[in-house]
């Protein structure tokens, strides 16, 4: 069996907390089973601390420098690691995303953060914070933009969208934002970098009318699912959870248009913001 994923301590405090964690542990000579039983949680929790899929809570830190004998350090250096420029509800879906090996995400309403346009993100955040100052919304699309660079690896991680007819239709901003918007959509997936589906109107009833869904896969720890909803989040690593919901991700996806077929109709939709934006 291969052994743990390397990490680099470098890239993050949350991953210099998980390596320092890993180390204190396997110093000890304790498994994560033995490590989360005291703090009633699982070995795969611990798993995710030490992977840095999960933020470091001080409640957790306190009890590993308890446990390890290790004088303070995760407790000091606990809010360093739990610190995150994303919105508290979002900030661990977020990190998990950063080093996931594929992403799977239906989206009801809005295209996926990781696909949007600057204008179309700015159209987004301005319509969920009326009275923002310009300075906030200037810092949630940096923030946005800067997710969206996981896209410029040519091959990792995988993204699988469904797209829900909804997302195309809803004008967010003017018919130039849309236009261009579907057109980013599209070019990502003709350059093989995405895998887009629309989920039509006619597909009627399925599984994930309730809301959003992400599903996260890691080289090194247990899947995890994302689930939103206005102002909240919920990560979730129940397997049994997890695996309800990927099942109810693949009936949409068997629901959905094929990926031709989708960006046939991206592209013309495009097409129809672009002559809506034409007229006088």
């Amino acid at each position: 069996m291969p052994g743990p994923k390397k990490l680099d301590p470098s890239s993050s405090p949350r991953a210099l907390l998980g390596a320092e964690l890993r180390h204190a542990r396997e110093r000890a000579g304790m498994t994560q089973e033995a490590l989360g039983a005291p703090l009633f949680v699982s070995g795969a929790f611990i798993g995710q601390l030490e992977g840095g899929t999960r933020r470091m809570q001080l409640e957790y830190a306190v009890k590993f420098d308890e446990i390890l004998g290790t004088a303070g350090f995760f407790e000091r250096n606990c809010d360093a690691a739990t610190k995150s420029k994303y919105p508290d509800h979002f900030a661990d879906a977020a990190e998990a995303e950063a080093i996931a090996t594929a992403i799977k995400e239906y989206a009801p309403l809005l295209i996926p953060g990781l696909l949007q346009t600057e204008a179309y993100a700015r159209e987004v955040f301005r319509a969920g914070r009326p009275t923002a100052t310009q300075d906030v919304i200037d810092e949630l699309v940096e923030a946005r933009l800067e997710r969206a660079k996981l896209l410029s690896d040519p091959t990792t991680p995988l993204f699988w969208g469904v797209l829900d007819e909804a997302t195309l239709r809803r004008q967010v901003g003017d018919a130039t934002v849309m236009a261009e918007a579907l057109r980013r959509v599209v070019s990502l997936a003709r350059r093989h970098r995405v895998i887009v589906q629309v989920l039509s109107f006619s597909a009627g009833a399925h599984m994930a009318l309730e809301g959003a869904l992400k599903l996260m896969s890691f080289s090194d720890a247990p899947p995890l699912a994302y689930l939103q909803s206005m102002g909240s989040g919920q990560l979730l690593d129940d397997p049994a959870s997890v695996a309800q919901y990927e099942l109810a991700y693949d009936l949409v996806g068997a629901s959905a248009l094929s990926p031709r077929e989708s960006l046939a109709l991206i592209e013309q939709l495009a097409e129809d913001y672009d002559h809506e934006a034409q007229q006088p």
